[in-house]
């Protein structure tokens, strides 16, 4: 009975080894057609079967890391090429194209033994010639590594950079090399380029948490705390432990969390709050420069009462901010500083010549400046160019009867009196008048005959009322007012 078994066995995985070897036949041949036919994605899924089904056949592996470089995955094609080389050593092809992946990883010596290696066992004539080509560039490249190195070491950042630029040409995915050239970068300044490589080193190495820690100091240095932020998480991805990430994280979090919040409160309102949050941004990061003038920028934009201060304070450390120049400017024409605003909507002018604001700005602070130069009607009274109307009638009261001509009994006083009467009077009517005012505000006089002659022939209106005006009528002054 054993005989027969056994013999059954025997046939049994005869069968089985020949329906495989036909699968795996099978799968090789669709996985060549679809590769020729540019059918990238089904070809590796024949290629997957057939290496599952033969793990020894040398050109199943090929084959699939022939799709693996078409569709640009170096990383996934360097295994499957060496496990070419294990099964078979002499397959020159497959020798030939890892070392070229090695010397664009930028691992010369293992690349170099490759190129020696493919020269070795009878290389076909064209293989020959790009094994040798190959191997003296890689001969450069190593003497380019070293001169870059002692460029970086003596401090030399510009002909280091100039070096690992004709290094990275060929060896494009050589992590540090770019890293190496990301520092050179950061020490001369050059953060954008920096940023560029660290990216690209980030991507190449699984683990770096290195260029994700750099890459968000990085731009926390430049003060963009959210793209800080979501690099130094990825840090902690790859290494919760990561202790200069940990620390860095904490830092980040806190102060992207102040400065969300008072942009929040500025949304609701609520200026005071924001203002406070604003100060403790700059308590929380004192060192970095775009904290302090970020939030002192939101400080003068939020806060008229402090621009004058806080703005000048800002431009001292960033003398060309345009919206800063534009939030002083406007401070000051509040604080009826007008020669100031005129030289602030100048400088703002000079770096955004086509500002619409800047120049609506500009035209209405020298206008200010001129009607200034002339009658002022809040000077009459004493009021800034934003009180409300019941502050410019308390106002009125007070002046009324301070100068009121009963009060006074020298002829001469008492003809000044009249006068500064006419004048207080006047400045109430026209800024408790809502036309009347604008007009002012825009560098009209409503009192004067002259800047109003337009309007009258153009249907009248109730200025006219006030042209030669005598709030006492005629007669000696032996009444009294009541001042509404």
């Amino acid at each position: 009975l054993v005989a027969p078994l056994t013999l059954v066995n025997r046939l049994s995985c005869v069968l089985l080894k020949c329906g495989r070897e036909g699968s795996v036949d099978h799968h090789m041949e669709m996985g060549k057609k679809l590769l020729a036919a540019g059918q990238l994605a089904d070809a590796l899924s024949h290629f997957h079967a057939a290496v599952d089904g033969d793990p020894k056949n040398y050109l199943a592996y090929y084959r699939r890391a022939t799709v693996y470089l078409a569709m640009g995955k170096s990383k996934s094609a360097l295994p499957d090429l060496s496990r070419v080389i294990e099964l078979k050593p002499d397959f020159t092809s497959a020798r030939l194209q890892r070392g070229n992946l090695l010397l664009k990883q930028g691992k010369l010596d293992e690349a170099e033994s490759d190129f020696r290696k493919v020269l070795k066992v009878h290389p076909s004539e064209k293989e020959a010639t790009e094994a040798q080509n190959q191997l003296s560039k890689s001969d450069e490249i190593q003497r380019l590594v070293a001169e870059a190195k002692r460029s970086y070491d003596i401090q030399d950042y510009a002909t280091a950079t100039a070096l690992l630029d004709t290094i990275i040409e060929t060896c494009v995915w050589d992590v540090n090399s770019r890293e190496m050239r990301a520092e050179c970068f950061i020490q001369m300044g050059e953060m954008g380029k920096a940023i560029s490589d660290l990216k690209v080193s980030s991507k190449l190495r699984n683990d770096n948490t290195h260029a994700f820690y750099q890459l968000s100091t990085i731009y926390y240095n430049l003060g963009d705390h959210e793209m800080s932020l979501n690099e130094v998480r990825e840090c902690l991805k790859l290494d919760p432990d990561h202790k200069q990430c940990f620390s860095h994280y904490k830092q980040v979090k806190k102060l992207n969390k102040q400065i969300q919040s008072a942009e929040e409160l500025i949304q609701e309102q609520r200026y005071e709050d924001a203002v406070s949050k604003f100060e403790a941004v700059m308590k929380t990061e004192p060192n970095v420069a775009h904290f302090t003038i970020m939030a002192k920028e939101r400080i003068c934009h939020q806060q008229p009462a402090r621009a004058i201060k806080v703005c000048g304070e800002v431009l001292q450390l960033d003398p060309h901010n345009v919206n800063v120049l534009k939030d002083r400017a406007e401070a000051y024409i509040q604080n009826e500083q007008y020669e100031e605003a005129i030289r602030d909507y100048e400088s703002a002018s000079e770096h955004s010549e086509n500002d619409r604001q800047i120049k609506e700005g500009l035209e209405k602070a020298q206008r200010l400046l001129k009607q200034s130069q002339k009658r002022d009607y809040y000077k009459i009274l004493g009021v800034k160019r934003t009180a409300q109307k019941k502050e410019i009638i308390k106002a009125y009261r007070k002046l009324a009867q301070q100068w009121h001509p009963d009060n006074f009994q020298d002829p001469e006083e008492k003809k000044a009196a009249e006068k500064k009467f006419i004048d207080i009077a006047q400045a109430k009517e026209v800024l408790t008048d809502p036309e009347m005012r604008t007009k002012f505000d825009h560098g009209e006089d409503p009192m004067d005959p002259e800047s109003q002659q337009g309007h009258h022939r153009g249907g009248g209106h109730k200025f006219h009322t006030f042209q030669g005006f005598n709030p006492f009528g005629s007669g000696p002054f032996h009444f009294k007012f009541n001042f509404n």
